[in-house]
């Protein structure tokens, strides 16, 4: 038999644990916050704030459950929650990790239109027909 609700509590639990630690000098609007949108993302598997909201089950009207975690991204991540999720990443992370890259991914050159790719330096040489970045 399956226990889905005691396993959705015991998930929560460990998201909220783990954002108490990201979180735990920071104001108590700005760990609510943290607690909101971390549980929010993960449960709804989307980083839109609608998706999140509903994730959220909260008895206020969902418009200004919006524009209160809008107000809150409007600000940027405070300095002290950064450096707090840093420590906790660090402890998760082996000393020498594995990096793998899959270089077919970075090389197309026809493609102009892919999500989220910056300027790729190219170890190659520069062509009449290829441009390095």
């Amino acid at each position: 038999m399956a226990y889905f609700t005691s396993n959705t509590y015991s998930l929560k639990r460990k998201i909220l644990t783990f954002t108490n630690k990201i979180s735990k000098h920071l104001s108590k609007p700005e760990k609510k916050f943290v607690a909101d949108i971390t549980y929010g993302m993960l449960a709804s598997g989307s980083c839109l704030l609608t998706d999140v909201v509903d994730q959220l089950h909260e008895s206020s009207k969902k418009i200004n459950i919006v524009d209160r975690l809008s107000r809150h991204l409007d600000k940027g991540t405070p300095a002290l929650a950064a450096a707090f999720y840093l420590q906790q990443a660090k402890k998760m992370v082996p000393a020498e990790p594995v990096i793998l890259i899959d270089d077919s991914d970075v090389v197309k050159p026809d493609g102009y239109k892919f999500e989220a790719l910056g300027i790729v330096r190219d170890g190659s040489e520069s062509t009449a027909t290829k441009n390095v970045y």
